[in-house]
């Protein structure tokens, strides 16, 4: 069983659209998952701009890989890596602490993620 960030097990990030690297809803990672797609963010557009200046446009649609383009406000499971570039240029989008996985703290600071979070515990 896969454990978020608040310690419990893995909640579902998005089905509308399907995401996370197994396509199966949630963040779930992998040693086959190499970007680490771990982070559950509900992107805005300044993460949309700052990922298509950063090689990965997210907004366009790819149907050759089922994938039908994000829109400011959809669920997706981001690359821990990009999320804490984003973070650092400030245009981090905001987090589900419940659906974002614990490996996330391997590469994005848990002070900021929990500043982010749309679930922050009182």
């Amino acid at each position: 069983m896969a454990h978020n960030l608040l310690g419990t097990e893995l909640a579902t990030c998005s089905t509308a659209p399907m995401t996370g690297f197994y396509r199966d809803g949630c963040c779930s990672t992998g040693g086959d998952d190499t970007g680490v797609h771990v982070v559950c963010a509900q992107v805005t557009a300044e993460f949309l701009a700052f990922s298509v200046r950063e090689g990965n446009d997210l907004s366009s649609p790819r149907p050759e890989y089922g994938f039908p383009g994000l829109v400011p406000g959809d669920r997706w499971c981001l690359c821990a890596s990009r999320w804490q570039d984003a973070y650092d240029a400030g245009v981090a989008p905001p987090v589900v602490l419940a659906a974002t996985h614990a490996r996330a703290l391997d590469w994005c600071d848990r002070d900021a993620l929990f500043a982010m979070a749309l679930d922050a515990p009182e």
